[in-house]
């Protein structure tokens, strides 16, 4: 998996997993440089910014 930098934030509002990823929070406390949406749903998570036990 490619590395992220870890300024860019992400602000998907319907992924499953945006209250335990750590993109959220940056967007949220305002440290973001950049801030995307990326692949979360409903029923799933992007799997991206999470501990790899945490996915689902």
């Amino acid at each position: 998996m490619a590395q992220v930098p870890e300024d860019i934030g992400c602000e998907n509002k319907k992924c499953i997993a945006k209250d335990e990823c750590k993109r959220q929070v940056i967007a949220k406390n305002n440290t973001a440089r950049e801030i995307k949406e990326f692949g979360g749903t409903e029923t799933k998570k992007c799997g991206k910014f999470l501990p790899q036990e945490s996915l689902g």
